[in-house]
């Protein structure tokens, strides 16, 4: 027995219009290029961050949010529920990365990484679950692709990733039966001011660029909206039936199995 979707007429119409999204840490970024892609689509589009854009983007209403407090979760989903009388989609963005070798480790640091990496989706999901109930919804949460490799010392980073993977698939179990569709997305190199700011610290930036772009089959890194481009699809009915998945976003990268350098 198959349920058809009922037809929609895409060519008037923008794949998201009249949604309303909450996207985590959309202020720049990853988060920003995919605030920008679901406005674009016709969303309505919440900026969740603990912090304000440096330039808003047009569509986006930006509403405080620290996604490891439960009480900001709470007051930011009631401020939705209250504004916007409606959420349709969440985007589980908001998150860091450092590098600190096992050896050592710090503990804090580690307990920080995890509370925004993995427990803040974990809280924002839970909270926004009756809102999303109402007319079924889409969550899709950013991993990468070092939920699956790691580079050296990303241990707490790496560990938080591939749980936000495996959290995927659980939420997309539990939340089915209410008409909630849970998938996520793994992105690799993408051009974003952090990574741009690893790239302009060393001597030859224009050899890096190089290097980076050869690890990629496509033979270049990634733009926020290329990630943007598979949320909004996600999110969109075009995806009725993708859920408890994790689309990579890399260029294939992974891909391709690394060679020394002298047969490369």
């Amino acid at each position: 027995m198959t349920t058809e979707p009922p037809p929609t007429d895409t060519s008037t119409s923008p794949a998201l219009a009249g949604r309303v999204a909450l996207v985590t840490g959309a202020s720049r970024g990853i988060g920003r290029g995919i605030a920008e892609r679901l406005v674009a689509a016709g969303a309505s589009v919440v900026n969740g961050d603990i912090t304000g854009p440096d330039e808003a983007v047009t569509g986006c209403r930006h509403m405080p949010l620290d996604v490891t407090d439960p009480t900001s979760v709470a007051d930011t989903l009631h401020s939705i529920s209250t504004v916007e009388g409606r959420l349709d989609i969440v985007v589980n963005n908001a998150g860091i990365m450092f590098e600190e070798p096992l050896d050592g480790h710090d503990l804090d640091a580690w307990h920080r990484m995890v509370a925004i990496n993995l427990t803040g989706p974990f809280l924002v999901t839970r909270a926004a679950t009756p809102l999303l109930a109402r007319r079924g919804g889409s969550v899709v949460n950013v991993g990468s692709i070092e939920g699956y490799s790691a580079n050296p010392g990303h241990v707490a980073y790496g560990a938080t990733k591939g749980g936000v993977h495996g959290m995927t698939n659980a939420m997309a179990v539990d939340l089915g039966p209410s008409g909630i569709r849970v998938n996520a997305v793994a992105p690799g190199w993408i051009d974003t001011e952090l990574n741009a700011s690893f790239v302009d610290r060393h001597p030859d930036r224009d050899e890096v660029v190089r290097q980076l772009a050869v690890l990629h089959p496509v033979g270049h890194i990634g733009a926020p909206s290329d990630v943007g481009d598979v949320v909004t699809w996600l999110a969109s009915d075009a995806a009725r039936f993708v859920t408890g998945q994790v689309i990579t976003v890399d260029g294939g990268r992974l891909a391709k199995p690394p060679l020394p350098p002298i047969m490369g």
